[in-house]
């Protein structure tokens, strides 16, 4: 299986966060599983940090992506094409663009957040 970490799903998976249960742990933890981590969630991270609401900073957030050994997924024009063609089911510009990748690339969604359920995308609720 292919994964997709929410930005939130990554957080909680470096911090050792008890939020994050099974079954996406154990899918997470999988070797046979590989797992990816946007740089939409770094942008996301930077955004947040800069308006005081994020307490990592970008650049740790970005380095824990490296030490986790997990892959990181581009922003493609194929995937903002299909950010901007999805339903308006969810505002928040991050979590389309997660949703579009998750989509173009055949990837099963790790995440927390139920208003993402709508989507036609795989989701494994955190």
């Amino acid at each position: 299986m292919a994964l997709l970490l929410d930005t939130h799903a990554f957080l909680w998976w470096i911090l050792g966060s008890q939020r994050l249960q099974d079954p996406a742990q154990t899918a997470i933890e999988d070797p046979d599983n590989i797992v990816f981590v946007s740089i939409v969630s770094v942008w996301e991270v930077a955004i947040k940090a800069s308006l005081g609401r994020f307490v990592m900073p970008a650049e740790v957030f970005a380095k824990e992506i490296q030490n986790s050994g997990f892959s990181e997924l581009t922003i493609q024009t194929t995937h903002a094409l299909a950010a901007g063609a999805l339903p308006m089911h969810h505002r928040d510009p991050f979590d389309r663009m997660l949703v579009a990748q998750a989509r173009t690339e055949g990837l099963t969604l790790v995440s927390h957040d139920k208003s993402l359920e709508p989507y036609d995308v795989p989701i494994l609720w955190t």
